[in-house]
């Protein structure tokens, strides 16, 4: 049954992609002028893959006051130069909408569920706070349904990113029928058992609205059989709805150019200088200060490699980057002023004049982030759980002398570089130190013939294709 709130326009775009955050934000700056920001990732070269003679239209919310501003004088058409030439159009969800769905839903529920984050003594409760909050991601996701019904030509096909948005399928198939839906997810999906956590009636709503979708994809094929377990489990199966597995890849060509570009070359000199000593060793890590990331079980297994093995002190470096992430969360507040505390332990501990244990940067920048992937000897990535994690395949694609992977076999890449990784329980903390110690001694042979073949590995699906395998698959039903 078609809503009232949406417009039957069959004019519209042939190719939609919804995702909640969009290519573009805007902020308000000096006399109202509006400044934009334009943002990267797989999505954004996927649509230009596509080519501007593909009629293809971006859907995404406002998440700012200048996203708000910008959707009220364009009323959410946005100007093609602010875009790079894409149409997108931004939803104008209600703020506290979107604040109970985003951060009191998808952020607080739906993540922890799919990463398996919960201290189950004492949380999840869900009780009438949810319940709102619940309402609020419902709403959200009937805006994005829609505003797609509104901006699809008949017959379009609709490619719908990730957890913030598992209902739209089912809603925007009831709103037309005549669109083929594919449903992407970027997180890991939960076992039944962990999955059933949920309420019952909101755990079937999110597999219904997922099964919504001609096709439901997924970063692994671990995560595309928990996902059908759970269907199997609480709906007795999947029905018409095709499964599909897409592994994200690095985009090696990008990598290698930025990465050489001179503002990481000056970010390289000064990372040197905080390093010290030509002979040293370097372990990377570069992780958001996501629960999820395990940055605190890293430290203290790097720890625990300086305290068994005291020949490593003065002679390795943890350049270690933790990039503040959803600081809105008390709880993600607590997690990176923990990630330091550790930090500046290790280094009152173990440090000298002449040699600082771990190098800590918490201020985001990319420049600086690969920098330190050409510096590194050894990358250290120990998710708890991960859908599919690009460092550990970005990495190999630039250290600039070959690179050793420390890999945690819960993240999503495992599936495709555990061969040529040090694989590590993300929990053990003494064989993580173990697989850092026999990653730093690794002869440069091995380590140069592990980097190719994990770089080879890594790469073997760039985002452009990513998508557009996507795209050809959903096509081809």
């Amino acid at each position: 049954m078609a809503s009232d709130h949406a417009p039957q326009r069959h004019g519209g775009a042939r190719v939609l992609v919804a995702s909640n955050r969009g290519p573009v934000s805007y902020t308000v700056g000096e006399n109202d002028a509006l400044e934009v920001k334009r943002g990267g990732g797989g999505l954004v070269s996927g649509l230009s893959a596509i080519g501007p003679e593909t009629d293809a239209v971006w859907v995404c919310a406002a998440l700012s006051d200048g996203d708000r501003e910008a959707v009220r004088r364009t009323g959410g058409a946005l100007d093609p130069e602010d875009t790079g030439g894409q149409r997108v159009r931004m939803l104008g969800i209600d703020p506290d909408t979107h604040a109970a769905a985003y951060n009191g839903i998808a952020n607080s529920v739906l993540w922890f569920v799919h990463h398996m984050l919960y201290q189950t003594p004492l949380e999840p409760a869900f009780g009438p706070e949810f319940r709102a909050q619940w309402a609020a991601f419902e709403a959200y996701n009937q805006a994005f349904a829609e505003g797609l019904a509104a901006e699809a030509a008949h017959g379009a096909d609709v490619l719908v990113q990730d957890y913030h948005l598992v209902l739209v399928p089912g809603m925007l198939r009831e709103l037309r029928p005549d669109l083929r839906i594919g449903h992407f997810s970027h997180t890991p999906w939960a076992p039944a058992d962990y999955f059933r956590m949920l309420p019952d009636d909101v755990a079937r709503q999110v597999l219904r609205g997922v099964l919504g979708a001609d096709r439901a994809a997924f970063l692994t094929r671990r995560w595309a059989d928990a996902f059908t377990a759970c269907c199997d489990d609480l709906l007795g199966g999947t029905g018409a709805t095709r499964i599909g597995v897409h592994g994200l890849g690095a985009d090696a060509d990008f990598l290698r150019e930025r990465s050489h570009r001179e503002d990481v070359d000056e970010r390289m000199a000064s990372l040197r200088g905080q390093i010290g000593g030509e002979d040293r060793k370097v372990v990377v890590r570069v992780d958001r200060t996501e629960l999820s990331k395990n940055i605190v079980r890293g430290l203290h297994a790097y720890r625990l490699l300086l305290t068994d093995r005291p020949e490593w002190r003065g002679r390795v470096t943890h350049v270690a980057f933790a990039y503040p992430s959803r600081q809105d969360l008390a709880v993600y507040r607590e997690y990176t002023a923990e990630v330091q505390r550790v930090a500046d332990t290790i280094n009152s501990e173990y440090g000298t004049p002449e040699w600082t244990p771990v190098v800590l940067h918490v201020k985001d920048d990319f420049a600086r982030s690969l920098a330190a992937y050409r510096l590194a000897d050894v990358a250290l990535v120990n998710p708890i759980r991960d859908g599919m994690n690009l460092v550990a395949k970005e990495v190999p694609v630039v250290s600039d002398n070959g690179c050793a992977l420390v890999l945690s076999r819960e993240a999503g890449a495992y599936e495709e570089l555990g061969e040529d990784a040090l694989v590590v329980n993300p929990y053990d903390l003494g064989a993580t130190a173990e697989a850092l110690h026999e990653a730093l001694t690794m002869p440069e042979d091995e380590r140069a013939e592990r980097t190719k073949r994990l770089a080879a590995a890594a790469t073997s699906l760039p985002p452009a294709q990513w998508f557009l395998d996507q795209l050809e698959a959903l096509r081809a039903i």
